[in-house]
Order: structure tokens, then sequence, then C-alpha cells
């Protein structure tokens, strides 16, 4: 299934944040930055979503996620933290791995493929331990980049 996911070079990063709320604050200047977004409304959007309930999806990753309607299909950012903090994640396992989604305002089942996307990469136990093992964020990309490709086609 291909999601159609953005996903720029300048979307990946390292970084030391000792809570959630910087991490998604860290997050949405990433995708900002990275999207062209507005990254004050890309925060308020990610903080809504987690007010809900945590995005920490388990195994030491997190997936907040937001729709905004600056996008035209789902973008994703991802940071690996250089130490693991709370997330309150279902397992309570800290979190070392963030992949953040901005999905367009209607994309229903596109929000969703993609969801679902960054989660079957994710519970990839091999794919888990390269990306923490990956030098550099070019590495951690080109990762993400040929998984994605492989998996669409």
């Amino acid at each position: 299934m291909d999601v159609n996911l953005a996903l720029s070079p300048h979307a990946v990063a390292f970084a030391r944040c000792d809570t959630k709320p910087k991490v998604l604050a860290q997050l949405a200047q990433l995708l900002g930055d990275a999207y062209g977004l507005n990254a004050a409304e890309v925060l308020e959007g990610l903080e809504a979503r987690e007010a809900l309930g945590s995005t920490g999806f388990g195994r030491g990753v997190a997936i907040p996620h937001c729709r905004s309607k600056d996008v035209r299909r789902p973008s994703l950012a991802l940071i690996r933290l250089e130490a693991p903090i709370d997330f309150t994640a279902a397992d309570a396992r800290p979190v070392t791995l963030v992949c953040g989604l901005v999905s367009p305002e209607n994309a229903g089942a596109t929000h969703l493929h993609a969801l679902a996307a960054i989660s079957r990469l994710t519970r990839d136990e091999t794919m888990l331990q390269m990306l923490a093992d990956a030098p550099t964020t070019e590495a951690v990309f080109a990762l993400l980049t040929n998984q994605f490709l492989r998996d669409a086609a």
C-alpha cells in the first residue's frame, strides 16, 4: 500500500529533550521547518491529540499526530532522542523514537494508512535497531526512505 508520505531529509533530527512537552515542541518546530508549516499551529494540534490519550505506541516509540489545512499529503518527521523519556506509553516503557505525522484535514483513510505504515515500520525489531544505531540523521533518512519505497512496491 502506497501511503504517499512526504519525507524530507530536513525532517529527521537527533535531540535531547527531557519532557514530553519539550519533545512535542521540538517535533512541531521540525515539522514546521521541513514542510513550511506554522509550528505553533502544529504544536497546538499535537497537544490537542495528546490530550485525548498518549501517542506512546510502545516499544520505545511514540507517534504524535495531527491534521492541518496546510499540507496536501501526510508529512512525516522523526526525532531520535539521546536519552529516553516518559511518554505515558501503553507499555510504560520510556520513548527514544518519536515519529510525528501531520495529515491533511480531510484525509480520513489516508491519515489512518499513514499511521499504519509508521506502526508497521516501528514494529520491526531489526528496523528499530538500525534506526537506533544509525550514526547520522542522513543514515536515518536513508533507512526510512528505503523502507517506505520497499513497502510501496
